[in-house]
């Protein structure tokens, strides 16, 4: 019987809720090397669940970095003045990595 893990894990300001194997986007971590480490804030190995106050120490959740840089969907913002002759647009692409979870353990 093989036990799924999973961890919820905190990287730029965001929680993402992984299992093994999973390819996900996380916001640019700098430096980002070919692997990269989080401690996370929940642990569930089958029937046992670990919460951490704040974080897990036990526990580490490693991943291979994909593609270090990738740029996002452009959202654009929009001033616009009716009958003033004021219109400005503005976009933006945030930058984001995609990385692969290698393993999920202690």
């Amino acid at each position: 019987m093989n036990v799924m893990k999973k961890a919820v894990i905190q990287t730029g300001g965001k929680q993402y809720l992984v299992g093994e194997g999973e390819t996900i986007q996380v916001e640019r971590i700098k430096d980002a090397g070919k692997t990269v480490s989080f401690a996370p804030l929940l642990f569930i190995d089958g029937e046992k669940t670990e919460i951490g106050k704040p974080l897990l120490d036990k526990v580490k959740v490693t991943a291979e970095v994909v593609e270090a840089e990738v740029r996002t969907d452009k959202v654009t913002s929009i001033r616009y003045k009716a009958k003033k002759r004021v219109r400005k647009v503005r976009g933006h692409r945030q930058l984001q990595t995609v990385i692969k979870i290698a393993k999920i353990g202690g």
